[in-house]
């Protein structure tokens, strides 16, 4: 019978002088771990102190502190189960519930003592999907995955898992490989950032630092580093799922020793590995605990127990989440996209780092005096008070290298304009430019479509560079800082309601667009050189692009989003306030954006990119 070992003693007329003991028994492909043992002789359970370790990645268990006697017949039984780090989440959703949970065919324990381990968790390491036509080459590998129909369990509505996909392996040069899974009969959006990735593979097979096996059944990858045996990662576990809203997939780690992801607030640099799950998903979010902020960084390093390191990019940009947990592992949750993951190998942390920014780009290098000591904030009520502060700063022997005006310098914080209170700027700005100081300006992306006289929204319009209602000629309008024209703002009012009457409707460029970086390269220009008035010229060393979450007022839009599905969709990640859905101080997910090829995307796929599609034009 199955997790039994008979030991029996076929001949025994010697008596052994050493009293020697069978005290470790080692079991072999063992898919779950042993949780308890038990010892019998003549169907007597002996009462032994023993401890079992189980191996996943090789499947094997060590039984030690048994005392079985020569010359005597034993049987050990044993039961699988799911030892608490093997707890992989089967419900990451919100509401889960026994009943839920067992529709999806997974198991249901209510553990009091640590709520952060899941409720809801995988029976076994069995995922539904298996793989054909493996073909390894000398660059990399490919193979079909298949999954089984009678295993089949949806996450959710609308989250059928997708039954035509296609696994390849690049090996790109000695020190970095890429693993990609995409659906091969429907195309799917992917992410449109170029990376600096070698046209055909570089190095030598005997040279590469590391061992790629893709395993059957259930589906899994794993990665060696070569020179030490160490896996660095292994996705042979239950938790892999591919379909349109929500795909997943975990892997084993090689140590606790994990940093990155984000952007978010922490408690220290490594990642705290205790059943913790950090949303990413760009947002104009002041730094708090759990809480998605401005940024998006799919990337982590690990260290391995012996110091080496290794990096790994998730090339995805959709709403995501992250779940570490102490077995040790990691499960990834996308709402969109593909899995297209990159690996870098170091060996050392600065490795890994250089070989990272060689794959994404270096970044800028700063101008010299941006090293400078700089001064902002927002609030300054005229230019006199810049003015002041200058003259203050010199007197006091305080360094101050570059001097910033926050969206108070603007009218109605309207970009591209000038307050009358400013109206001393731009000599202001030529003043403290030839005492060797340096300026910046603010600009934000939203743009007032209330005004009648407003160049940058007309000649918006004509570009066509705002972002609209799918298949639709109308703009999404959002609200952010423009103040509508002829009003009092009384500030004694709460936020919402000077929102609601004050604030303009506000439309949002789509960056992507070739006409875009057309039209926000004139109205800049128009700042530094005024076509009108070469003394309302403001000659600024540097630009601060803000608000590119892209951050909004409202949620989606004016009047609410249409596309409920995108905007709450069917698994929304582990973020700040997860119930208010995608759209939460954002634009509608159902924006309708262009690529420079003119190929459409949604502004749910491309939402994490709005900053990174501002900042090429802007520094341009």
């Amino acid at each position: 019978p199955q997790n039994v070992l008979q030991m029996n003693v076929t001949n025994n007329n010697y008596t052994d002088p050493n009293n020697l003991m069978f005290e470790e028994i080692k079991v072999l492909g063992l898919l779950q771990e042993p949780v308890s043992v038990t010892v019998l002789q003549n169907n007597d359970v002996q009462n032994s102190a023993h401890n079992i370790t189980y191996n996943p990645v090789d499947k094997v268990a060590l039984i030690q502190g048994l005392q079985l006697q020569l010359g005597k017949s034993y049987s050990l039984r044993w039961t699988l189960g799911t030892s608490v780090n093997e707890k992989y989440d089967c419900h990451p959703g919100l509401n889960a519930s026994k009943e839920k949970c067992e529709q999806l065919g997974c198991i249901w324990t209510e553990d009091t003592s640590n709520v952060d381990v899941p409720y809801c968790y995988y029976n076994g390491s069995d995922n539904p999907y298996s793989i054909t036509d493996v073909k390894y080459t000398s660059s990399g590998v490919t193979a079909n995955l298949t999954f089984s129909k009678s295993r089949l369990k949806a996450y959710e509505k609308s989250t059928s898992p997708i039954s035509t996909l296609r696994l390849e392996v690049k090996y790109h040069s000695n020190h970095m490989l890429q693993f990609k899974i995409y659906d091969y009969a429907n195309k799917r959006y992917e992410v449109p950032v170029p990376l600096n990735l070698p046209k055909t593979p570089e190095g030598a097979a005997e040279n590469r630092l590391y061992d790629v096996t893709v395993q059957n059944k259930p589906f899994g990858i794993q990665v060696r580093r070569r020179s030490t045996g160490t896996v660095i990662w292994d996705s042979q576990l239950p938790t892999f799922t591919f379909s349109d809203m929500f795909i997943q997939i975990s892997t084993r780690l090689a140590s606790q020793y994990l940093y990155g992801f984000g952007e978010s607030e922490h408690t220290m640099f490594r990642r705290d590995m205790n059943w913790h799950t950090w949303g990413m998903f760009a947002r104009d979010q002041p730094p708090g605990y759990k809480l998605n902020s401005y940024g998006f960084q799919p990337f982590y390093m690990g260290l391995e127990e012996d110091g080496n390191a290794h990096g790994v990019l998730l090339l995805n940009s959709n709403a995501m989440d992250v779940t570490f947990q102490p077995t040790p592992a990691l499960t990834y949750r996308t709402t969109g996209g593909i899995l297209d993951f990159y690996m870098v190998l170091g060996p050392t942390p600065e490795l890994v780092v250089q070989e990272y920014t060689a794959l994404v780009g270096r970044p800028v290098m700063p101008p010299y005096w941006a090293l400078g000591f700089q001064l902002c904030r927002y609030g300054y009520e005229n230019d006199t008070e810049i003015a002041n502060l200058v003259e203050d700063m010199k007197a006091a022997g305080i360094p101050h290298d570059v001097q910033y005006a926050d969206i108070d310098y603007m009218e109605r914080q309207l970009d591209f304009t000038l307050s009358p209170r400013f109206a001393g700027l731009p000599a202001l700005v030529k003043k403290i430019q030839e005492e060797g100081m340096r300026f910046i300006l603010i600009l934000d992306p939203a743009i007032s479509g209330n005004e009648t006289d407003y160049p940058a929204f007309t000649r918006g319009l004509e570009k066509d560079v705002f972002i609209k209602w799918p298949d639709t000629n109308d703009i999404i309008y959002g609200k952010v800082w423009p103040d509508l024209p002829n009003v009092e703002v009384n500030n004694s009012l709460d936020w919402e309601t000077q929102v609601e009457l004050y604030r303009a409707y506000a439309a949002f460029p789509d960056f992507f667009r070739n006409s875009t970086t057309e039209w926000w390269t004139r109205e800049i220009t128009e700042v530094h050189t005024n076509p009108h008035n070469a003394s309302r010229s403001l000659k600024f060393d540097g630009i601060w692009i803000d608000m590119n979450e892209p951050s909004s007022f409202v949620n989606g839009a004016v009047g609410g989003c249409r596309n409920q599905e995108l905007n709450f969709p069917p698994y929304v990640p582990h973020l700040g306030s997860r119930s208010e859905g995608l759209l939460f101080k954002t634009l509608c997910m159902e924006g309708q954006q262009y690529l420079p090829d003119g190929s459409q995307v949604r502004h749910y796929d491309v939402h994490n990119l709005y900053g990174w599609s501002q900042t090429k034009p802007t520094l341009e």
